[in-house]
């Protein structure tokens, strides 16, 4: 915890939410592995995501885990509901159409956050992140070009609406420096594992999953969604949200490759190049950024000496 304290603020925010991304590469890959029926896989994805979140936030804060609630009061609410209706849009929209519609959409995330964060936050934004942004949607959409003509309407307005209300409620999460919401995300697993849980049992069939099937949801859900997701959550408070929501397109890239390389998926050379657009475009801009941030701490080493020699004289 020492080395993590002693990196600067931007730098925390990037191992905070580029490992929450690397840690949510294979959701999308095992919600197709496990294979179960649309209220059920989101029954069992908020019942053992909520387990795992509250247990995240015992740990985290112990005796003052009430406190942590109370301090994110009527924003952490909506923060809750927001993030239910991201978990559903991302799980329905792998449903109902091919990953790659999903992965494109979603890549919108970070434009929609750039857009509000500048109309709500008044935060601007420099010229190299609409760039970066704007190169990464390229490259997604490259990505997801041979399966554009196959999706549904249904899948792709779910998809929509996981990415409209990801950046709506990473930039609501701007508006309360210095307040973790991540214990919030509690909330947002029993919203959405009672709903999916109603239509489960109003459901014609409603059997157990296989003990295999079992293992994969236990595995993403109770694991690795609140691992992940209490890291993502955690970068707005060190990064603008459009840069978190640029972060995330980690998870997206790393996502499609582990599916191709798990279910046997050819990749054509057209989505091999989108890939490689995204991953340099990120590797560039931390590097550049990276470099920017040396010279601005050598330029303040090299003028506190003079201050403190001003200041002695005086």
């Amino acid at each position: 915890m020492s080395r993590f304290n002693n990196l600067s603020h931007r730098q925390q925010g990037l191992l905070l939410t580029g490992g929450g991304a690397i840690i949510m590469a294979p959701d999308a890959l095992l919600i197709k592995v496990a294979d179960l029926p649309d209220a059920e896989i989101l029954m069992w994805r908020g019942f053992l995501s909520a387990l795992g979140f509250l247990l995240i936030a015992l740990m985290r804060y112990g005796r003052g885990t009430l406190a942590a609630y109370r301090r994110c009061g009527w924003t952490g609410i909506a923060v809750a509901l927001l993030f239910s209706l991201t978990s559903c849009g991302f799980v329905l929209g792998n449903q109902y159409t091919k990953a790659g519609n999903v992965l494109m959409i979603l890549a919108s995330a970070p434009l929609i956050a750039a857009v509000l964060s500048w109309i709500i936050l008044k935060e601007r934004l420099p010229g190299r992140t609409w760039l970066a942004i704007s190169l990464c949607m390229v490259g997604i959409a490259m990505i997801a070009l041979d399966d554009v003509g196959a999706g549904s309407w249904v899948g792709n307005a779910f998809a929509l609406m996981a990415a409209s209300t990801l950046a709506i409620n990473f930039t609501l999460c701007r508006t309360r420096p210095g307040v973790d919401m991540s214990p919030m995300l509690v909330f947002n697993g029993i919203i959405v594992g009672s709903v999916a849980g109603l239509f489960w049992l109003a459901g014609s069939e409603t059997t157990l999953p296989t003990v295999n099937q079992l293992s994969v949801v236990v595995l993403l859900c109770l694991i690795i969604l609140p691992c992940g997701v209490t890291l993502l959550q955690r970068g707005p408070l060190y990064l603008p949200s459009a840069e978190v929501g640029l972060l995330l397109l980690l998870e997206v890239v790393l996502g499609t490759l582990l599916a191709w390389w798990i279910l046997k998926e050819q990749p054509a050379p057209v989505a091999l190049l989108g890939g490689g657009l995204v991953l340099g475009t990120l590797l560039a801009k931390g590097l550049y950024e990276r470099r920017l941030e040396l010279r601005q701490r050598a330029a303040l080493q090299l003028d506190s000496p003079i201050t403190a020699d001003r200041s002695s004289t005086l």
